[in-house]
């Protein structure tokens, strides 16, 4: 399985249609770590590019981000790809996270081109949001 994070300084980017890169992990059926790649981010808003037929084309089927925009989401799952919002760390350690079944989607985005990014509303445990 391959796993996208969108990264800033080693940790998950607050707007997924702005980071830094896209660090790209590949996970056994064990969910050990077995590679790690970084994906350059597009120029400008991700939502008007072509990064999720990209990340697609890697093999990326899940997306562990902060924020994003319904159509970012949109056109990830059209490509194939689960869309994991509110996620908020270091980017090793929100995947264990999400591999051990403590992340869910938050289901909140940011409202659309104005980037007004709406705040998590689950619990928060230091630097990780547990939702439910």
């Amino acid at each position: 399985m391959k796993i996208a994070v969108p990264t800033r300084e080693g940790k998950i980017d607050d707007h997924y249609g702005h980071c830094d890169h896209f660090t790209v992990f590949t996970v056994d059926a064990d969910k050990k770590i077995t590679d790690e790649n970084i994906v350059e981010s597009p120029q400008g808003c991700g939502c008007k590019s072509n990064i999720a037929q990209q990340l697609s084309a890697e093999g990326v089927t899940v997306m562990l981000s902060g924020n994003m925009g319904q159509s970012a989401v949109d056109k990830l799952k059209e490509a194939g790809i689960q869309v994991v919002r509110g996620c908020d760390g270091e980017i090793k350690d929100v995947l264990q996270l999400w591999l051990d079944g403590e992340i869910k989607d938050s289901g909140i985005g940011c409202s659309e081109h104005g980037h007004e990014c709406g705040h998590q509303h689950g619990e928060t445990h230091g630097d990780y949001t547990f939702v439910s």
